[in-house]
Parts: structure tokens; sequence; C-alpha cells
């Protein structure tokens, strides 16, 4: 009898040290991918800022009865549907930058409603439970907003017959033996979002690559295959983790794990009234080390009325400031440069200018001032590549003192 006990629970060890080792190869498979696509999508975004930027450049030049007008439409609007997946790659490999707040997925639930039944279309029932004391999050509410809406495209896609489609919040505490079943979990405190839906199920074999880049079941020009991914990524770089459980034919449910937050929400004035974009003649120092995309900043700011001084790194802008006497209204910077980071020359500035106004910018933020992706609340920065409207706001925005939305 004792034998019999020995060998079953050596069978149940042996089962979930091979979960557990699928589980870490998994997630070793999802890493390495994550790399290359964040390199990938940040060298694209550089490239794409330059296609935008000259490109509505040219489209503004060009009267509505041009007969080259649509042409630039359509090289303008392929750059945008290029940025929109290079978005995609960097929250995947959670190289995007973040603006975290304390939050209620509560509330981002019930703001989604309305969009969410347009969405997944009359013949799909559209159900929530929600917990009534749910505790916050800290997170970016536009990618959870994301996040929510590429699961419920997912669960309308498999559902194309109908079916219910039911979005989830609790409290949760998940405990050492939960972590030791999982892999990169960490014991605590959570909010769990749950998103189920009644459709086809996922098989076995498809189960495991449901969060690659690209990978997809729908027929072609049905989907890029980057919906789950993004997900992946986002619920990642915001300290959560997600799971996915389905069998063929009995529906899908993926668990999303937040860590629960015992900060207080900010209060937030309500959204003054925009003003025209152009400038004023304000001093602006621009530094960033690809000479193109410096050159378009260039243009794009002086064509908005500032006055621009143009530096390829660092030491330059420091040599302008502190040697030459250089006194700009705002200085905007690209987050990652050879030698010298973004962060970095910041600081130095500020030593003496601690007033400085300063917007970051890049493909992706990976340094000092970021951590793990996440920008510091309240940092202004604006993501590439950007269109003419994107920087004009932003550096209006900041300018007047507001505290700006990532663009």
């Amino acid at each position: 009898m004792f034998r019999i006990r020995k060998a079953v629970a050596h069978k149940r060890v042996s089962e979930e040290n091979a979960a557990l080792q699928e589980q870490l190869q998994q997630t070793q498979k999802v890493e390495a991918i994550g790399r290359l696509a964040g390199g990938v999508a940040h060298d694209f975004n550089n490239m794409l800022s330059i296609i935008l930027g000259y490109g509505e450049n040219l489209l503004n030049q060009l009267h509505h009865g041009d007969p080259l007008r649509e042409d630039v439409e359509e090289i303008v609007d392929a750059g945008k549907r290029s940025a929109m997946l290079t978005h995609q790659l960097l929250a995947f490999s959670r190289k995007q930058t973040l603006q975290p707040e304390v939050l209620d997925l509560n509330d981002v639930v019930r703001n989604l409603g309305k969009m969410l039944h347009r969405l997944i279309g009359e013949d799909i029932e559209f159900k929530t439970h929600i917990s009534s004391d749910l505790a916050r999050v800290m997170a970016d509410p536009g990618q959870i907003e994301q996040v929510i809406m590429n699961l419920a495209v997912n669960a309308r896609d498999a559902m194309p017959t109908g079916g219910k489609l039911i979005i989830e919040t609790a409290n949760v505490a998940l405990d050492e033996a939960y972590a030791r079943h999982h892999v990169n979990v960490k014991p605590g405190k959570y909010v769990l979002l749950a998103v189920t839906d009644t459709g086809c199920g996922i098989e076995k074999d498809v189960l495991s690559q449901v969060f690659d880049p690209f990978f997809t079941t729908k027929e072609k020009g049905k989907g890029t295959g980057m919906g789950l991914s993004t997900v992946y990524g986002i619920v990642k770089q915001s300290s959560g983790n997600v799971w996915v459980y389905s069998e063929p034919g009995k529906g899908t449910t993926f668990k999303i794990y937040l860590p629960q937050t015992d900060a207080e929400p900010e209060m937030r004035e309500g959204a003054a009234e925009k003003e025209k974009i152009k400038g004023g003649g304000e001093y602006i120092l621009v530094v960033e080390d690809d000479a193109p995309l410096r050159r378009l900043c260039d243009r794009m700011l002086s064509g908005l009325g500032y006055r621009v001084t143009l530096a390829a790194n660092g030491g330059e802008a420091l040599l302008l400031m502190e040697e030459k006497g250089l006194k700009p209204d705002l200085v905007i910077t690209d987050v990652i440069m050879p030698e010298m980071s973004g962060a970095v020359l910041v600081d130095r500035l500020r030593r003496n200018r601690p007033d400085l106004k300063v917007i970051y910018m890049s493909g992706y933020t990976d340094n000092a001032i970021v951590y793990h992706g996440v920008l510091d609340p309240g940092t202004p920065f604006i993501q590439k590549p950007f269109t003419f409207r994107d920087i004009a706001e932003k550096v209006q925005a900041v300018l007047r003192g507001e505290a700006p939305d990532e663009a």
C-alpha cells in the first residue's frame, strides 16, 4: 500500500514538473520573439517617422484638385497602418511606453460597454459580473481598454453563429501553491479580469501558440495575428499575468491577474479647450542622433512657427546650452542615443535650468527614465512615428504647462 501511494505521489510530481517545464519553455520562446520584435519595431518607427512626416508635409502643399494628392494620401495611409503594426509589436515586446495610473477595472469595463455591444454584434449576448468592492490596480487605462477590446474581438470571431461573452472582475489572493504551478507568478493580492466566450474553443496543440505574434488560425485577410500577443505584452508590462483555458467545443476563458495597489487616484482637472496649435516663435532645441529624423523635426517645428536649433547628441546639446549660452523654451530629446541617453542629458541640463521643459521621444524607451518600459507619471513623451498634429499638440501642451497624454 505504501509503495502504491509513493508511486502515485511520484507520478504526480513528475506531471507537475513536466507542466512547469512546458510553461518555462513557452515563456522563454515568447521572450526571445519579443526581443526580436522590439528591435525591429524600434528601427521601423524611425523610418516610418520620416515617411509619414514628409508625406504629410507634401500632402499639405497639394491642393485638393491636384492629380498627385490621391497617390500621396495612399502613401500616408500605408505609413499609418504600418505604424499601428509596429505599436502592436512594441506592446508584445513590452517596450512601448506606458503611463500608468490608479485604476478601477470596473470603471473601464462599464465605460466600454456600449462599444463592446456594437463590436460583437446583436447575435452575441454580453454579460458582466463585476465585484462591488474591487481593489484598484496601477495600469495604463488606454492599454487596458486595448486588452479588453482585443479579447472581445477574439471572442466574437470564435462565435460566428452567436453565443455569450462574459466579462468578470474579482479580488483574488494567489498563494504559494498557485505560484509553484505557474511560472513567474509571485504570491500576493491581485485583481482578476476574466473574459469568457462560449465559442468553438482552441485545440490543445494550438493553445501554446496563441500569444505568438503573427500566429492566427483565421483565414487570410481576417486578422494580423497580433491581437492576443498585444494582450500578452500589455499585461506582462503591467506586472501582471495572463492565462488561457480552453477546450474544443466548450469555449475559452482568458484570466488576467494585475497586482492590487493601495495608492489613491489623482484628481484630474477638466481638459482645457484646445487652442491653436501653431507656435509663437518659442525656442526649441531638438536632440536626435538620426540625421533624417533630425531634419524632419526641424522642418515640422519651423513650419509650426517655432525657432529651432538641432543637436546630434547629448554632448552637442550640452555645448550649446552650457558653453554657448543657448536658452531654449523647450528641449525635445530622443530617449536612446549613443554615449549619453536623453534622461542623463536632461539631468545635466536641469542642474542649471531646473524649470527646463522637456519632451522625450522614441520608437521605444528602455533606459534610466523608464523602468521596464513604464514612463514615470507626468513625464511628457511622444511615440515615434508621430504626425504634424501629434507634435504640434504635444509641444503646445508642454509649453502651456499641461500634463499631456502620450501621443
